[in-house]
């Protein structure tokens, strides 16, 4: 079973320093390497405490990649928007390079209004501005004599250096959340795939995940070659009701700090966003009890979230759980734990044929080590 490790910081200074929270999902990553996680993620945010403390993933995941062997490095996600893509191409190529191609770059449009203003950018441009600012990376990372006349930036001709380690590029993985557009144009350019299921009911985002599917399949896409990640919050304990207490108080934690960051934009929602205030109201009025019922958190004794899991695949499809384990006041021992019991007693379960994922990444590196990476013609 592939699953992987979500660091989302949902924490204040006052809650825990940065230094404490970093040591902590170091040592979180370390371990789950060792237990055979698939991935560890972290999110590009700023200013708030929902995210804040990781305005940049690849900071983080370079320090990852220095302590770990295997496990592969998602930014979760780089925001085009706010990022010049000569920057963000070369941040990238290095952290791919640093980890010996272990990148999977992925990339989201951002939705809270503060930080667009900060960064004076308009809110309406971001789906145009995310989807030309992958565009231009890509370009980067696999063309020389790059000249690129966008909408948003013009620059060129340049050639990057480094190039990727993994070539013609890595893994792209694209963050969508409730907006149809957004899974079907990932879709349509054969990207893989991020999504949280509580933001929604699982009815309609098993109908977006369709979306999404079709998509690639019209574009000439083999069905079933998709990676598809579900970010999703974990609390696994023997003690099931311990669990339970521990994960209703995180989560209303998290939807709380998520919904201070839209206070000031509920009644305003900027076009491009229609249905967000919607949908956090929605999350807000959402029980732990309701959301377990849903299998939309994993939670309680590890046979509880084998059932849980099995729930997820059977609505979802081939999905890879992504799991937020540490939240503002889990103490690490809590989180070791749920690593821990998961690894040993619910990925096992779940250990047939990952429709060659794993081992297409891994032949994907080896490609790449054997070879001097040659760039393609502009």
């Amino acid at each position: 079973m592939l699953a992987g490790v979500n660091f989302f910081p949902t924490v204040s200074p006052a809650e825990k320093s940065a230094v404490q929270f970093f040591d902590e999902a170091l040592e979180l990553s370390i371990l789950a390497d060792r237990l055979g996680y698939s991935s560890v993620k972290i999110v590009e945010h700023y200013f708030y405490p929902y995210g804040g403390y990781s305005p940049d993933p690849v900071t983080f995941l370079a320090a990852v990649a220095t302590r770990t062997e295997r496990i592969r490095l998602i930014t979760g996600a780089n925001i085009p928007a706010f990022n010049h893509p000569i920057k963000l191409a070369g941040q990238l190529a290095m952290l791919d390079n640093l980890s010996h191609g272990r990148l999977d770059a992925g990339f989201a449009r951002a939705f809270l209004p503060g930080e667009f203003e900060a960064f004076e950018v308009d809110m309406d441009t971001s789906r145009a501005r995310h989807q030309e600012g992958i565009a231009a990376v890509l370009k980067l990372w696999t063309e020389t004599d790059v000249v690129w006349n966008g909408t948003f930036h013009r620059f060129g001709p340049v050639s990057m250096l480094p190039l990727t380690y993994q070539r013609p590029h890595p893994p792209v993985f694209i963050a969508a959340t409730s907006t149809p557009e957004s899974f079907v144009w990932a879709g349509s350019q054969g990207f893989n795939l991020m999504f949280i299921p509580f933001t929604s009911t699982n009815e309609k985002v098993a109908g977006l995940l369709d979306l999404y599917r079709k998509a690639r399949l019209d574009a000439g896409y083999p069905a079933g070659s998709e990676r598809i990640q579900m970010g999703i919050h974990c609390f696994v304990d023997e003690d099931g009701d311990r669990a339970r207490r521990n994960a209703a108080v995180h989560y209303a934690d998290y939807v709380d700090k998520m919904a201070s960051t839209w206070e000031d934009y509920m009644e305003r929602s900027p076009s491009q966003y229609a249905g967000y205030a919607d949908m956090i109201t929605g999350m807000r009025r959402k029980t732990l009890a309701e959301l377990e019922d849903k299998a939309q958190v994993y939670v309680g004794t590890p046979a509880d979230v084998r059932q849980q899991v099995a729930a997820t695949l059977e609505v979802f499809g081939d999905v890879e759980p992504s799991m937020q384990i540490n939240f503002a006041a889990t103490p690490l021992s809590d989180a070791r734990r749920t690593l821990e019991l998961f690894a040993a007693e619910v990925m096992p379960a779940f250990s047939e044929p990952d429709n060659g994922v794993a081992a297409e990444a891994a032949a994907a590196t080896a490609v790449a080590a054997a070879s001097v990476p040659a760039a393609a013609s502009s």
